[in-house]
């Protein structure tokens, strides 16, 4: 490639680098701190909640940084295969869980989670012997047994995916289904659905009377000093309280969101560079295959 074509490539490639590693990280710290540092901190505040998350991130830069050498010696030192196997040893269950869970309502939790669990641990079992016997050349193949590194891990992540669907599919139909009021515009068969949704953990989101003390005003605060306006301002925070909205005002905002409708002339136009998008896609990926 000429120069300029080729500094124009590098820079699209660091570019795309940086934004996967960004939503990487934010979703990971996101997952980290609602779901597990949210759990055991229950009264924790929302700056806290925010400076857990950032500590996370840094790290998982930690742990990144200190992956480099088992991508070296993983797959041959071959980046794009090893981000392919990787993916095909982690992402079928993920992909299996989420959708069923958009396209069939009679998926609950129990099948999600036990889906998730032992797909991954089939999973991270082909990934850790991978690691551990090596992956071998055609010259020279690895000591891996064949039952778990003779078949190529794009074969393996359909097998997987398959695995995970029949397991999802069958806990949930052992187990108790989860009652339409809990899944409005949340599946297929209910995204144009007006009734109010009710959150599975609405019970545990009630205010306690402590967090309800806690929002009262105290009162004007003092100004903050230049360092700590400094401070505040890198990590994100802000001393002004949130706006009191009315009754009114907090019927709209849920409305809007709840909203579903769409423009016909726009929702075609999307569709049809979808179909577009997608027809050039199997094109390029059939022909340089």
């Amino acid at each position: 490639m000429p120069n300029g074509l080729r500094g124009l490539m590098l820079s699209v490639m660091l570019a795309s680098l940086m934004s996967s590693l960004t939503s990487i990280f934010n979703s990971a710290s996101t997952l980290f701190t609602m779901d597990i540092y949210a759990k055991v901190r229950t009264h924790a505040t929302e700056r806290e909640l925010m400076i857990a998350g950032r500590v996370f991130i840094l790290f998982l830069i930690g742990i990144s940084i200190a992956w480099i050498p088992i991508i070296q010696t993983a797959q041959s030192g071959q980046l794009f295969d090893y981000i392919q196997s990787i993916t095909s040893y982690l992402g079928p269950p993920i992909a299996a869980v989420f959708i069923l869970a958009v396209f069939y309502k009679r998926v609950n939790e129990q099948g999600a989670f036990w889906g998730l669990v032992i797909g991954l641990a089939i999973g991270l079992s082909r990934m850790i012997a991978e690691f551990a016997f090596g992956t071998g050349t055609c010259s020279d193949p690895g000591n891996c047994p064949y039952i778990i590194c003779g078949i190529h891990y794009l074969y393996f992540a359909l097998i997987l995916f398959g695995i995970s669907l029949i397991l999802v599919l069958t806990i949930s139909w052992m187990t108790k289904p989860i009652d339409d009021v809990h899944l409005y515009r949340l599946c297929w068969s209910l995204r144009n659905s007006k009734e109010e949704r009710i959150d599975l953990d609405a019970d545990e989101k009630q205010p306690s009377k402590e967090d309800e003390i806690m929002d009262v005003e105290e009162g004007p605060k003092p100004d903050p000093s230049c360092w700590r306006k400094a401070y505040n301002w890198f990590c994100g925070f802000d001393d002004n309280p949130a706006p009191q909205l009315s009754e009114e005002e907090l019927q709209a905002i849920q409305n809007k969101l709840t909203d579903t409708s769409e423009v016909p002339l726009w929702r075609t136009i999307v569709n049809i560079n979808a179909i577009i998008l997608l027809s050039v896609a199997v094109f390029f990926h059939g022909f340089f295959a």
